[in-house]
């Protein structure tokens, strides 16, 4: 049976696991080509492999996007290797929270670095194609910490918090070139992303809070994902919120 996405071309940032893994899979189900984006290229041979097992096409790019030029390369190597690109998938990200007095500075500049200026650079990479091609549909995966500001997590909504303000302003942009822009919200969602807070207070904190409430899982994303970008091109789903039902804000 067809796909719904057959012969499209999706690239997939942050794809060595959590979200960005299942959405590669759910495209892939639906018939996408997917190019799979991220640092650690053990784990994308890994899902590359587990995809076309299934009867797909992935094409592992190893790339550090908070590099532009590694942003592009990526981009041009998906277009040149697969012919064109329909879909960009801005996952890749990190959430390192913490309070904002004392704050690890560092860990501010890695944030901005990978959820802002990296989505920037693929998005703006991605954008020439799209346009000569009159189509395109690009996903920025933001956060429910992009609409509600919560101490001790302040710089990583300020961080989504622009993923939304960009993703808007893209929005009205493009849409004479038919090309769509969906913001996805996600709210607690069991992946990797609490391994990486450095800050001990603020992991304690992350994890008394996953003992109070049945996270989402990646797969439930992806579907989220998977319905925005098989809408009718008449169609332009602009933002999904989604939250675990246990979770109040």
């Amino acid at each position: 049976m067809a796909g719904k996405l057959d012969g499209k071309v999706a690239i997939i940032t942050g794809a060595s696991s959590g979200i960005g893994e299942a959405t590669a899979i759910a495209l892939s189900a639906e018939g996408a080509e997917v190019v799979i984006a991220a640092r650690r290229g053990d784990r994308l041979d890994s899902l590359a492999k587990r995809i076309e097992a299934s009867g797909g096409k992935a094409l592992p790019i190893v790339a550090d996007i908070t590099d532009e030029t590694q942003a592009n390369n990526l981009v041009q190597k998906a277009n040149a290797e697969l012919g064109r690109v329909d879909i960009l998938v801005n996952n890749a990200g990190v959430a390192l929270t913490g309070n904002i007095d004392g704050g690890n500075t560092s860990d501010w500049r890695r944030m901005i670095d990978i959820n802002v200026l990296g989505l920037l650079y693929t998005t703006h990479a991605v954008l020439p194609l799209l346009k000569t091609q009159k189509s395109g549909h690009i996903v920025n995966i933001s956060s429910v910490a992009g609409r509600t500001a919560r101490a001790g997590v302040g710089i990583y909504n300020a961080t989504k918090w622009g993923v939304n303000a960009f993703s808007e302003a893209l929005r009205q942009e493009v849409y004479k070139d038919n090309i769509r822009v969906t913001i996805i919200e996600p709210g607690l969602v069991d992946t990797e992303i609490n391994n990486h807070i450095t800050d001990p207070v603020a992991k304690q904190i992350s994890e008394e809070r996953r003992k109070t409430i049945t996270p989402l899982q990646s797969e439930d994303i992806a579907a989220a994902i998977v319905y925005a970008v098989t809408q009718p091109q008449r169609v332009n789903v602009n933002e999904i919120l989604i939250r675990p039902t246990e979770q109040e804000r």
